[in-house]
Order: C-alpha cells, then structure tokens, then sequence
C-alpha cells in the first residue's frame, strides 16, 4: 500500500491510515463513485469505534465469476467484539486479483483485516494501465489481496 502503515510491532499490529486520510479528499472525483463511497464512508477508519470500519472484519469468503464477466466478491464476517455485521464487496471489471499469503502468523485461526486502501488505477499500478478504474489492497494478518477493476460496490449486512 502506497499510503496507509500496516506491520507487526512487538507483541501487535501497528496500523495507521492517517497519510491516506489526507490523501483521501484529492481522490473524490478521481477514484470510481462505488470506490468513493466505501473509502470515504464515515467511520471506516474510525479504528477504535466504528462498527463500520473494516480493521478486525475476518476474511469469510471469496467468490471469482467462473465466466469471464470480470466479477468477484469478498466476504467478510465481523467480528464479534466490534461489528454488527459482515461486509460484501462486490467487483466489476477485474483486470487483476491476487492473494499473497506471508505465513508468519501461524497463530490466527482466520485471517482479519488491518486495513484497506483504494487509489486510481493510473496512480497505483506499475503496469500503466490507464483508462479508469481503481486498486484495491487490503492488508490481512498473514496475507494480503489486491484487486484491479473498474469499480466496486461495499455492503454492510452480510450474515455471520
């Protein structure tokens, strides 16, 4: 990720989105409205109190189109302590999707979120691909994923 700090610290994670969130107010207009939406959406970094921020969300499922309709979904169960209920993002016009998985963290039963950053596709990618569209990274306990499409679409409310 190219703004937003995630690595383990000690005895814990250390995540800090401020360099993003003084980012975030130039992408309004840049980034693809669905994007927009979930990035800017109040609470979503709000770490400590928001039951709409996507840190501790646990990694439930992930569900490719199996035609090549650029299609994807990610979904995520909440966590217990901290959420109300899941997240389902829901891709369109994936050019790109990719895990990484690090394996240091053996420990953890499931992979959580830490945090999540979108940025235009232009300004994110090595390829130089440009013509609209955004990267969406998300950084995981012991993985993390990235997705390049034209847009996204985040729900709150998925089912446990």
């Amino acid at each position: 990720m190219r703004f937003v700090r995630t690595h383990w610290q000690d005895h814990g994670f250390f995540v800090d989105p401020t360099a993003y969130l003084a980012e975030l107010p130039r992408l309004r207009g840049v980034l693809p409205p669905g994007a927009w939406a979930f990035a800017s959406e109040p609470g979503h970094y709000d770490i400590p109190g928001a039951v709409r921020c996507v840190k501790d969300l646990e990694l439930a499922g992930i569900h490719p189109a199996t035609d090549k309709s650029g299609r994807l979904v990610l979904e995520f169960a909440p966590n217990r302590f901290k959420h109300d209920s899941g997240l389902r993002i829901s891709y369109s016009g994936v050019r790109h999707f990719s895990i990484d998985h690090h394996h240091a963290i053996d420990w953890l039963r499931v992979d959580t979120v830490l945090l999540d950053e979108i940025l235009p596709e232009e300004e994110a990618g090595e390829d130089g691909v440009e013509g609209g569209g955004c990267v969406h990274e998300i950084a995981l306990t012991d993985a993390s994923i990235t997705v390049r499409c034209q847009d996204l679409r985040a729900e709150w409310g998925s089912p446990r």
